[in-house]
């Protein structure tokens, strides 16, 4: 894998992606980082790019050009666009050498997502994607302890938004690839990325369609265990919630509050990326890891589409 020295000084980290989420969590956390540089903001409008570059004193790009610019002055990308743009994008930045801090889903089809990691394989980059509570303070080291804890029998996951009811604020409402993906797309990667670690890798998917864009998993681990996941994002305001829960030889143990600080989990993603950059050593969850969360749910979807 390509070394990021700590000679070297600050990791320079390029962001692809000019949309709310990169303006609500990507830019202020790289900008504000210590151990980090913001070299640049790309963005598909060129309104958008220019305005977070100038709100952290940085540089904008846009088009090609822009994106090869962005590369060439940065070690690392950081990417804030929907997933079937950035797994190209990533793949061109990791054959530039570029490390690469991917948003969940790495893409939303396997071939996709598979382009990306055989593309971080070949340049020996370093990849962390970011699901936000592998890395939040309050929920990172509970789905430790569970993986540790072992012995669980069967685990429950519940993520249902309401980023299109009326009366939603949500500005990721407007988001064309989560009104067509739907929650099974958009937060499915959150809970594989808790249930996997502590279950085992998934052997087994049956998914069954609910009202709205609601998907249920019924999902059998490596362990032996299973799970139950429900996703959504056209839910009811009253109905939104976030609930994980393993059963087992141990009792009960319920996901704790806390993951819902999306800047401090990203500058912990941040941090993770640049360790492994530094040492050689994959992070647990990197983009191989990306890669088989969009194979068990283009497993999942493709079961939908059969009822």
């Amino acid at each position: 894998m390509t070394s990021h020295a700590a000679s070297a000084g600050p990791l320079r980290v390029g962001l692809v992606g000019a949309g709310p989420w990169a303006r609500l969590t990507h830019a202020p956390a790289l900008s504000a980082h210590p151990g980090a540089v913001l070299t640049g903001v790309w963005g598909r409008r060129p309104e958008a790019a220019d305005a977070l570059a100038a709100a952290h004193g940085t540089q904008a790009h846009t088009g090609e050009a822009g994106i090869d610019a962005l590369l060439a002055t940065s070690d690392a990308v950081a990417f804030a666009v929907p997933p079937d743009i950035q797994a190209p994008l990533a793949a061109r930045a990791a054959d530039a050498g570029c490390h690469l801090l991917l948003d969940k889903p790495v893409a939303t089809s396997v071939a996709g997502a598979r382009e990306v990691a055989d593309a971080a394989g070949r340049a020996g980059v370093a990849s962390v994607v970011f699901c936000t509570l592998r890395f939040a303070e309050g929920t990172a080291g509970w789905i430790t302890e569970q993986a540790a804890a072992g012995g669980w029998f069967t685990a429950r996951a519940l993520w249902m938004g309401a980023l299109f009811a009326p009366g939603s604020e949500s500005e990721f409402a407007a988001s064309p690839w989560r009104r067509e993906k739907g929650g099974l797309w958009d937060v499915g990667p959150h809970a594989l990325s808790v249930l996997i670690p502590v279950l085992g890798d998934v052997t087994e998917v049956v998914a069954a369609r609910g009202p709205a864009d609601a998907a249920h998993l019924l999902l059998r681990h490596g362990s032996g265990a299973s799970s139950t996941v429900t996703l959504a994002l056209d839910a009811p305001l009253a109905a939104v919630g976030t609930e994980v829960e393993f059963r087992g030889e141990r009792g009960v143990s319920a996901l704790p509050p806390g993951g819902g600080d999306a800047l401090g989990a990203f500058r912990a993603a941040v941090d993770a990326l640049s360790e492994a950059a530094r040492t050689g050593v994959a992070h647990p969850c990197d983009v191989r890891f990306g890669l088989r969360i969009t194979e068990v749910l283009a497993q999942a979807e493709a079961a939908l589409g059969r009822h």
